[in-house]
């Protein structure tokens, strides 16, 4: 093991004064390392950009390393900061979409709402407001609906979904 460890550091140590080769070979034996440490500390969404950009930072960066035996924890705390960064990047984007057209439609009133909802149903084609209306209104299962129908069950949940599909584009627009 010291055998692994002394050549670790004679590649920190030459990393450190520009050796590319070197560089390279050490970011390649730290990777492993640095993918198991961000699994613990990132999203796993955002694992695989925190190792590139972490060791980005660490090629770009290791000649001001002050001692060979600070690598690990230098590189293990830009790994924890660039799963933090990632974090509040996505924390500061808009809303999920569900949140944004739950909101688009609180901001409306209730007669606004229903007025557009009833120019939304009047706006589907017969076979397809037939089924929402069985469903929502009627209150029928998706089994005695394909019963009264006299049609396969996935046929009428398959409708009765882009039926929904066609009253929200309408509600909320096609970007939704």
């Amino acid at each position: 093991m010291n055998g692994a460890v002394s050549e670790r550091d004679n590649l920190i140590l030459a990393a450190q004064s520009g050796d590319q080769v070197a560089i390279s070979r050490l970011l390649a034996v730290c990777q492993a390392d640095a993918r198991r440490y961000a699994r613990r500390h990132c999203q796993a969404s955002d694992v695989d950009d925190a190792v590139q950009e972490s060791l980005l930072i660490i090629s770009r960066k290791v000649g001001s390393l002050k001692a060979a035996v600070a690598f690990s924890s230098w590189l293990f705390t830009v790994i924890k900061r660039e799963c933090h960064k990632l974090q509040r990047m996505m924390s500061r984007h808009a809303p999920l979409p569900e949140q944004a057209a739950e909101q688009q439609l609180e901001r409306r009133s209730d007669e606004a709402l229903r007025i557009d909802l009833a120019h939304a149903l009047e706006s589907l084609p017969a076979h397809y407001l037939e089924v929402v209306l069985l469903r929502d209104f009627e209150e029928l299962t998706i089994a005695e609906i394909a019963g009264r129908l006299g049609e396969p069950q996935g046929a009428v949940k398959s409708r009765l979904h882009r039926a929904r599909e066609l009253v929200r584009e309408y509600l909320l627009g096609p970007d939704y």
